[in-house]
């Protein structure tokens, strides 16, 4: 089985997207929104299936664990209610999606994070997408600004009530910003890379998993830069007298494979723990395009893994078994269902 770990729902229908724009320029006038518009399961079903789904079969994923769109997130835009409303909207877009096709797609929730909002409404939109929509993770954006980095490390003890009903939850979080609200930011192929660097380098200054053993997080798109750079990074915990990466950081953070070249996944997989990398394609997603050196789409990133030097055993991990795992109420439902 091979089960993508990160997909975000980028086809949402017309109708969805036109209501967010409606509804910041409502709150930018000082109106109330409009009516959110009603969309039929058949309209849902004609923006799945001749994208994700058809790309799915083509390239053989079994399953995806599936989000709103990241780069629409956009917790900076509007204020605490208008963040709150789109965030519940555009999960329950994913829940009939996974509800349509329950044995392709599994939940995963978007935050109500507008800056300077409390915790508490980020921690009861994940017990609900969890509790009563059945989602399996969440998306936790580390800067919510979009780009100004006004927000606390991940490791600033604010943070700690949204873990502890992570934990309690038994969820993992991706570490995932939402669109640049920064000029000079590119949104993925500067501010995502940028951001998961970033979250990566706080995890190595802090504490966070001494604290909170339980505590999963999965940074994606390879984990930025942070495997091109290991020795920086090791020697960089030596010098600020952190323990090290492989002790202090590594048993609780795990990278995706959203890494769009064969040289990037081999680097991945040969400096970083197999145990530690999971199945990632963010497709339909960031790049889209077909590669001319090779002929094939830049995120078909099943022909990479299959490539890469791994035994069957690790192959295996990496396509399905570390997601289970770092996914515990996907693995148990898996079961569940014999699969």
């Amino acid at each position: 089985m091979i089960i993508d770990c990160h997909g975000h729902y980028t086809t949402a229908p017309a109708a969805h997207t036109a209501w967010r724009e409606q509804q910041l320029a409502a709150w930018e006038a000082g109106e109330a929104a409009p009516a959110y518009p009603s969309i039929s399961d058949d309209e849902i079903r004609e923006t799945i299936e001749g994208s994700q789904l058809r790309l799915m079969d083509s390239r053989g994923i079994d399953l995806t664990v599936f989000s709103p769109r990241a780069s629409a997130m956009g917790p900076h835009l509007g204020d605490e209610a208008v963040s709150l409303e789109w965030t519940r909207r555009s999960n329950d877009l994913v829940h009939r999606v996974t509800t349509l096709y329950p044995d392709r797609f599994t939940g995963v929730c978007q935050l109500p994070q507008s800056p300077g909002a409390p915790i508490e409404g980020s921690i009861a939109e994940l017990r609900r997408c969890v509790e009563e929509l059945g989602f399996v993770g969440c998306n936790l954006n580390p800067d919510p600004s979009g780009g100004h980095w006004s927000s606390p490390p991940l490791t600033d003890r604010s943070w700690y009530p949204f873990y502890e009903e992570m934990i309690s939850l038994d969820v993992p979080a991706m570490v995932h910003v939402s669109a640049s609200a920064v000029p000079a930011f590119h949104a993925t192929g500067a501010y995502y890379i940028n951001a998961d660097t970033t979250a990566f380098m706080q995890l190595v200054q802090g504490d966070l998993f001494t604290d909170l053993p339980d505590l999963r997080l999965v940074i994606p798109h390879g984990g930025g830069a942070v495997p091109y750079h290991w020795g920086r990074y090791r020697g960089l915990a030596d010098m600020l007298q952190r323990p090290p990466v492989e002790t202090n950081v590594m048993g609780n953070v795990f990278f995706d494979t959203c890494v769009y070249h064969q040289p990037g996944i081999d680097l991945l997989l040969d400096v970083v723990d197999t145990g530690n990398v999971l199945f990632g394609s963010e497709m339909v997603g960031a790049v889209r395009g077909i590669d001319p050196g090779t002929g094939h789409h830049f995120d078909d990133t099943r022909r990479y893994v299959e490539a890469a030097a791994l035994d069957d055993a690790a192959r295996t991990a990496v396509f399905e078994g570390n997601v289970r795992r770092v996914y515990p109420r996907l693995g148990a439902a898996l079961a569940a269902a014999g699969r």
